[in-house]
């Protein structure tokens, strides 16, 4: 279950009565738009439907029965959601706005590179300006993958952008192979694998082009520099980073 603080009201008025459950905002969007496929008892503050969450005023349950043909909250719930309006106070929705708005540069800065500079990656404070100077504002109602391209158009007069994925080959030292490979394979998806008659490991990763520089951070870090890393072409020929 989540805190009282995280939660929103999800009120839905039915047959003269009122019906109030108290939910996760971001669940509760995807429950309405019938997107939401995790565990209901997580994303929830209380098992209980109230007349009034404030006061903690529960309806009565022939009300329940007319309305949902049950007395059961984890199925009346859903259906609070789905059939009623979600209700946010003022600093819910800046406390969205802002949560979404550190999403959405994150987002954006995995993925983006700024094709003028060799592709490298756009660092979050410059796309945080740049979504500011441009005026761009987030929704807090809205998920943020349905932003980002919105984002994007507003962002292109400003600052050359673009989505790109980039393929490096890695090559880790026998002494380091082992620890290594383990925790680099899952950094993105994992092309192609081999281990070498000396021990080495050699892996081929596809990931977003703006995670370039936390990537060969984390190959330095796990093998004290001694890596080799090569980035691989449209042409599938190795240049030497």
């Amino acid at each position: 279950m989540i805190s009282l603080d995280e939660a929103v009201t999800a009120r839905l008025e039915s047959h003269g009565a009122r019906f109030e459950v108290l939910v996760d905002p971001d669940a509760a969007l995807a429950i309405k738009r019938d997107e939401f496929d995790g565990d209901l008892e997580e994303v929830i503050a209380a098992e209980d439907v109230f007349e009034d969450a404030s006061r903690g005023d529960r309806p009565a349950e022939n009300d329940l029965e007319t309305v949902f043909d049950t007395t059961d909250p984890l199925e009346i719930i859903p259906e609070v959601i789905k059939r009623g309006e979600i209700q946010i106070t003022a600093d819910q929705r800046r406390e969205m706005q802002e949560q979404k708005r550190k999403q959405l540069i994150n987002q954006i800065t995995r993925n983006a590179v700024n094709p003028q500079m060799d592709n490298a990656p756009h660092p979050p404070e410059r796309i945080e300006n740049a979504l500011e100077e441009a005026g761009f504002t987030v929704d807090p109602m809205e998920p943020v993958g349905e932003q980002v391209d919105e984002a994007l158009d507003d962002l292109r007069p400003i600052i050359p952008i673009r989505f790109e994925e980039v393929t490096v080959a890695v090559q880790i030292p026998p002494e380091y192979a082992g620890s290594a490979q383990a925790k680099i394979r899952q950094y993105g998806d994992l092309e192609n694998e081999e281990w070498q008659a000396d021990g080495s490991w050699v892996g081929v990763l596809t990931f977003p082009a703006g995670l370039q520089n936390d990537f060969y951070d984390v190959v330095n870090e796990n093998t004290s520099g001694e890596a080799e890393t090569r980035i691989v072409s449209d042409k599938d020929e190795l240049s030497t980073r």
